[in-house]
């Protein structure tokens, strides 16, 4: 049945989550299995919706609520920011948010492989929502896009202001990029230290030992925290890729 694959696939996903390879000591995973990670994670969340819908059933199952809450948040996300012509790009916001997402709850397992704390995943995200904001405006709207650099402001201030608009939409791969890398790996560098203290102190045997009780506690407020991260740094990821597509397609409408 539908539901046995899907635990299956999830099953599958944990033994690659779990795949390291030990060497000098550290705990890696080589490029194919990041690779597979990766592809099992898009596969995953492209087919959330099929997997929790159930046809024909008159009440909707927690997993089919939560898809439709999903599709609805996007879809209000999406036409307030970019306007209702954006809704078309649907799809690809969708996508993108639920790969986001589930690349960072994954990264919340043990020993797991934590896709979006790498800066050439996040890069190549970033790339992919500017190189399509540049198409989307050349296609729409020709060379008038480049207008995006040319504010309504006197004509004085124009050498000031079109270098700032120039480097500020160049600069947008980066803020994307480095945003979702740098919280992802802050948030695991930080687990990662107190829970050295805590194997430490409690080794050390004694009073130490007692005092570990501090450090872990500091690991479950900081799990906690790192799950509303993640949640929260897809929705951002999400939003400013809706925004972006709303300057390409509106021009200088979508900021009046």
């Amino acid at each position: 049945t539908r539901a046995d694959r899907n635990d299956e696939n999830c099953m599958q996903l944990m033994r690659l989550l779990s795949g390291v390879a030990h060497r000098d000591g550290l705990k890696q995973l080589d490029r194919s299995g990041a690779a597979r990670i990766i592809d099992e994670a898009a596969r995953m969340a492209g087919d959330a919706e099929k997997i929790s819908v159930k046809p024909g059933a008159l009440v909707p199952s927690r997993a089919q609520s939560v898809a439709e809450e999903t599709y609805l948040f996007v879809t209000n996300m999406l036409h307030s920011t970019a306007g209702p012509e954006s809704l078309k790009f649907f799809p690809f916001v969708f996508t993108l948010f639920a790969f986001v997402l589930c690349a960072n709850l994954f990264g919340m397992v043990p020993y797991a492989f934590t896709v979006t704390s790498h800066i050439i995943i996040t890069v190549a995200l970033a790339l992919t929502v500017f190189f399509l904001v540049i198409i989307v405006g050349l296609w729409k709207h020709g060379l008038r896009f480049f207008s995006l650099f040319v504010p309504d402001a006197p004509l004085v201030m124009m050498i000031i202001l079109v270098p700032i608009e120039v480097i500020s939409f160049l600069s947008r791969p980066l803020s994307l990029s480095v945003r979702l890398f740098a919280n992802m790996l802050a948030g695991h560098i930080v687990l990662k230290v107190f829970g050295g203290f805590v194997v430490g102190l409690a080794a050390a045997g004694g009073v130490l030992a007692v005092l570990s009780v501090a450090p872990l506690a500091a690991i479950v407020a900081v799990a906690a925290l790192e799950l509303l991260v993640a949640f929260l740094q897809a929705y951002i990821f999400a939003i400013l890729t809706c925004i972006y597509l709303g300057d390409a397609i509106n021009l200088h409408d979508s900021h009046h």
